[in-house]
Formats: structure tokens, C-alpha cells, sequence
């Protein structure tokens, strides 16, 4: 048992951070059609295949009737109708025809973002080689006309574009967002589950009942069975963190606050652990419990999603859950590098946790064997 709490935290940290590392799409598997076998269908097309988003399959079916992704096999399909070249030099440019796959709602819209940018590349392309195959009539046309004629219509063949300065994560690294879920749910999952199971099988082989009678006091008692759990945490903290900063490039900053987030959230989850041993009779109670508990937290404390996609009801429930104010606090610290006034209602709430889930199970420890 201890060669897996010492092993697996690492290995978790190391398999789900490559999971999430990459935001971007990369090699979605896609098909096109060119109905148009035209200059500029070639052209874009291969405009298409220079990027790496996509993985390219041959047609399957009919690209005039529908369009069977699953069968297929693919998430995405693009269709040139024919005559889009010539209607490209008309004053009604035929469009280009889209099919993607709608189950995964993020993967859906990026696609067809990333289909209008491509787009947007070749008409850009296009326009310029316009621009510079005019005859020289129409570019001395073109002078004789009034400066500021002239400069509205330079404004208007130019792309206008917006400059983005992104703050806190400049790199857009994934990585650096997920740390903080994948290091609170690793260690919830073991404490929780750990400390549960460990007090249960005491209590089915009597030695808790030896405990308890003897003259310790309630608290002695709690602190003596977190403690050494409590620092066993501790080093997987330090063992997920080294993961995450030597093998993935995470930066982490102001390491005394997040110190003390951290060993708030180990003392809170410890706690929960406790008090799910005081219900438990065997250790299958201890771990069912401890799973009805993690279940809803794997996917409503933030730790991989922002909380503001959740809907408000949703996100008042999460607010329950010590992982998501480990989240948070970690965020702001790490990304925002904000003061220790800024997530005092996140160690608040954590320490006020860790305080109620120990007394509450040594109460209910003792009058359990009471």
C-alpha cells in the first residue's frame, strides 16, 4: 500500500498531464470533395492540407447525397461544389458546404472556426493577386482620385485585425490551468478513500474499539490518526508538484501561500475521511461513501472546466466542495499572483472545513463505539 501512495500520485500527474497539455486540435479526422476541379478548389485544398489540425481520409459515399460521418469514420467534411471557381470572379461566390460532427459541442465550433480562418487565408491570398495584377490604366485610374478616396479604399482592401495582449497566461498553456485540478484530485481521491478504508479495517479487527476506551481524549485521537497521514500528503504534494514543474514546464509561484492552500485542502479532505469512517461499518462502506462523495466533484469543483460554464444553481452546489476552493486559491496565486487577501474566503472556508469534518468525526467516532 505504500509503494502505490508513493508511485501512483506521480504517474497520474504524469498520464494526466499529457491528456491535457494540448488544448489545440490537432489530426481531427476529416474528408473533402472537390466537385470543382478548378485553380482555386486546388489551391485551397491545399491550403487546408498544409495544416496540422486535420487528418486527412479518402471520400466515402456520395458527396452529392448525405454525408455519413460515423460511418466514415471522421469528425469533419468538406465539400468544393462545382463551378466555386468561376463563382469566385462573379458578384455571388457560391459557398462552401460543412459537415461536422455535433457530439462533442467544443471540437464542433473550433472545426468551423478554423474552416472560416482557412477560408479567410485564401480570400486574403486571392485579393492580393488581384491587386497586383491590375493593368496600369487602372492603377493610374486609381491616382487620379481624391487622397481621401484613396486612403478609404487602402483602409478597406486592408485586413483589419485585433491585437490581443493575453495577461497571466500569455502562452495559452492548458497545462498551466489543469495543474492545480489534477494535484487536488489525485490527493483527494487518495486521502479521502485512504484515510476511510484504513479506520474502517480498525474497527472490523477491533483495534479501534481497543483505542477508544483507553484514557486519550477525542481530539488526541484524530490528531494522531491525520498526522501521519497528513505528512505522507504532504510528500505527494511535493511529488506531484516536482512532476508538473520538471517534466511539463509549470511555474509555480509564491510557494509559502500555496503551501498553506495546500496543507488546508490535505487537512480538509483528511477530515472528510474521518468523518466517512465514523458512518462506515466496513471498509465497502468506507469506499462506496467516498466515491458517491468524489463523484460530483470530478466534474463540478472546476478542476478542469471553468466554474462560469456551469449554470448559477450548479455553481452554488460547487462551492460545497473543498477541490473547488483549492482550485481557485491555487489559480489566483499561481496565475494571478494576487495577495493573500484575495483568497482568504477560499482558506476560510477550507480551514473552518478542516476544523467541523475532525471534531464532527471524533464525536461520532466515539459514541459509534459507544
Amino acid at each position: 500500500m505504500l509503494l502505490l501512495i508513493v508511485v501512483l500520485p506521480p504517474f497520474f500527474t504524469f498520464v494526466f498531464g499529457h491528456a491535457f497539455q494540448e488544448a489545440a486540435l490537432r489530426d481531427v479526422p476529416a474528408m473533402v470533395a472537390d466537385l470543382d476541379h478548378s485553380e482555386e478548389s486546388l489551391r485551397l485544398m491545399n491550403l487546408l492540407k498544409s495544416k496540422n489540425v486535420f487528418s486527412w481520409y479518402p471520400w466515402k459515399g456520395d458527396p452529392t447525397r448525405a454525408v455519413d460521418l460515423v460511418r466514415a469514420h471522421v469528425q469533419a467534411a468538406m465539400i468544393i461544389p462545382s463551378g466555386w471557381g468561376a463563382s469566385l470572379r462573379s458578384a455571388e461566390p457560391k459557398a462552401l458546404r460543412a459537415i461536422l460532427d455535433g457530439t462533442d459541442t467544443n471540437t464542433a465550433p473550433a472545426i468551423q472556426g478554423i474552416l472560416q480562418e482557412t477560408l479567410a487565408d485564401f480570400q486574403l491570398q486571392r485579393r492580393d493577386q488581384l491587386i497586383e495584377n491590375l493593368p496600369d490604366e487602372v492603377v493610374d485610374l486609381g491616382e487620379q482620385l481624391p487622397k481621401a478616396i484613396q486612403n478609404e479604399f487602402s483602409a478597406i482592401i486592408t485586413p483589419w485585425e485585433v491585437k490581443a495582449e493575453i495577461l497571466y497566461n500569455p502562452k495559452l498553456s492548458f497545462i498551466d490551468f489543469v495543474m492545480p485540478g489534477i494535484v487536488g484530485l489525485i490527493l483527494q481521491l487518495l486521502t479521502v478513500t485512504l484515510i476511510a478504508s484504513t479506520i474502517t479495517r480498525e474497527r472490523e479487527v477491533g483495534t479501534l474499539s481497543q483505542l477508544l476506551v483507553t484514557p486519550l481524549r477525542q481530539f488526541e485521537i484524530v490528531i494522531g490518526k491525520v498526522l501521519p497521514y497528513l505528512i505522507i500528503s504532504m510528500f505527494l504534494i511535493a511529488e506531484t508538484i516536482a512532476v508538473g514543474y520538471l517534466h511539463f514546464g509549470v511555474k509555480f509561484h509564491k510557494p509559502i501561500m500555496l503551501s498553506t492552500v495546500c496543507f488546508l485542502f490535505l487537512l480538509f479532505s483528511l477530515g472528510l475521511g474521518l468523518l466517512i469512517s465514523a458512518f462506515s461499518r466496513t471498509q465497502t462502506q468506507a469506499i462506496q461513501f467516498s466515491i458517491f462523495f468524489l463523484l460530483p466533484v470530478i466534474l463540478l469543483s472546476g478542476a478542469f472546466a471553468p466554474l462560469d460554464q456551469l449554470p448559477s444553481v450548479v455553481r452554488s452546489f460547487s462551492e460545497l466542495f473543498p477541490l473547488t476552493h483549492f482550485c481557485r486559491a491555487f489559480r489566483s496565486v499561481n496565475l494571478y499572483r494576487v495577495d493573500l487577501g484575495f483568497i482568504m474566503g477560499d482558506l476560510i472556508f477550507l480551514a473552518l472545513g478542516s476544523v467541523v469534518t475532525c471534531v464532527a468525526a471524533g464525536f461520532l467516532l466515539r459514541g459509534a463505539e459507544d
